[in-house]
């Protein structure tokens, strides 16, 4: 076998991984706690491209060439865990908008590392999936928990994420996904996370803070209450927010229309519908619902900010892996 199709989905943090422990292995310096976006797809396929001197990795993002640099730490220590000598040719498409708040890397970079670990040989099964976890981190560490489906969590300072349940586990949540834009982003997660580390006055007192907020996370996802999720979810992500517009200079991922979702989510609660926002770096807004409120939600979206586009997405499955001849 010389080549393999992934397809992955992009892993949500209910509760924020937002900085990084000093060093360079990528490690998150809070604990996230996460679901993956069933319906929004990355499909990845990955070729050998040979060995020594003369072979070289390449990735490729919907027709585009991407730079090595950003991918060749992934590329090392993907071949160091997966004990392979082969470098690698990626072409990879994602059925959502890129670079723009909607986790595309934690996807793109699962695909890779379930890809390399499968050109490398590695059987499918719970150890190589810890193995391409730990591989995916050091492109994105949130991309550590995109080798699962369902539910996950990547705790702070850890090499790879655990799964907590699998996509059947809640079957009535939904996610509703409003697009507020599909342009990608100006401020990279990565470059804005460690500025904020940096310059923030405020970064220290949400690092301390995210820890009892992911603790009280896993007990409320494990009584499936998701009103005590929904609002430990906000919290996180508005602290988030928070520590990194006080950067310098400040990430400010907001748009008007985001705003205008916020506001219909908390005017939506005040009726008594469980309408439970976050975002992540970038404008775009994902609201947790049951699906028995699913369309009164995404109406009072609709009405509130007409330019919305929406994606409507539930607790997605374990990645699609298929051997190519």
């Amino acid at each position: 076998m010389n080549a393999v199709r992934v397809r992955t989905s992009p892993s949500l943090a209910l509760v924020k991984y937002w900085g990084k422990l000093e060093g360079p292995h990528n490690l998150p310096a809070t604990t996230s706690v996460a679901l993956t976006l069933a319906g929004l797809d990355t499909t990845t396929t990955a070729r050998s491209a040979g060995r020594g001197a003369g072979a070289a990795d390449q990735v490729m993002l919907d027709g585009e060439g991407q730079p090595p640099a950003r991918f060749q730490a992934f590329f090392d220590e993907a071949r160091r865990l997966f004990k392979s000598g082969q470098r690698f040719n990626a072409d990879s498409h994602n059925s959502f908008p890129s670079s723009a708040g909607l986790a595309s890397s934690s996807s793109g970079f699962a695909a890779l590392a379930l890809a390399a670990a499968r050109l490398a040989g590695l059987t499918p099964g719970a150890e190589t999936a810890a193995l391409a976890s730990e591989a995916a981190r050091l492109g994105s560490a949130s991309a550590a928990r995109a080798v699962y489906g369902g539910f996950t969590v990547l705790p702070a300072g850890a090499r790879r994420a655990e799964r907590l349940y699998g996509p059947e586990y809640w079957p009535e949540l939904r996610v509703l996904v409003a697009v507020t834009s599909r342009v990608p982003k100006d401020d990279s997660s990565r470059g804005a996370m460690e500025r904020t580390r940096l310059s923030s006055p405020y970064y220290r007192a949400w690092v301390d803070d995210a820890k009892l907020l992911a603790d009280e996370a896993l007990f409320a996802l494990a009584a499936k209450d998701l009103q005590k999720l929904g609002e430990l979810m906000r919290l996180s992500y508005l602290r988030m927010h928070a520590s990194a517009m006080a950067a310098d200079p400040p990430a400010l991922y907001w748009l008007p229309a985001s705003l205008a979702c916020i506001r219909a989510c908390a005017a939506l609660r005040a009726r008594g519908i469980g309408a439970w926002e976050t975002m992540d770096a970038g404008p775009q807004v994902k609201v947790l619902c049951l699906e028995s409120e699913l369309a009164a939600v995404r109406s009072a979206l609709a009405e509130a900010e007409p330019t919305l586009s929406f994606i409507e997405t539930r607790p997605g499955p374990d990645p699609d892996i298929e051997e190519l001849a």
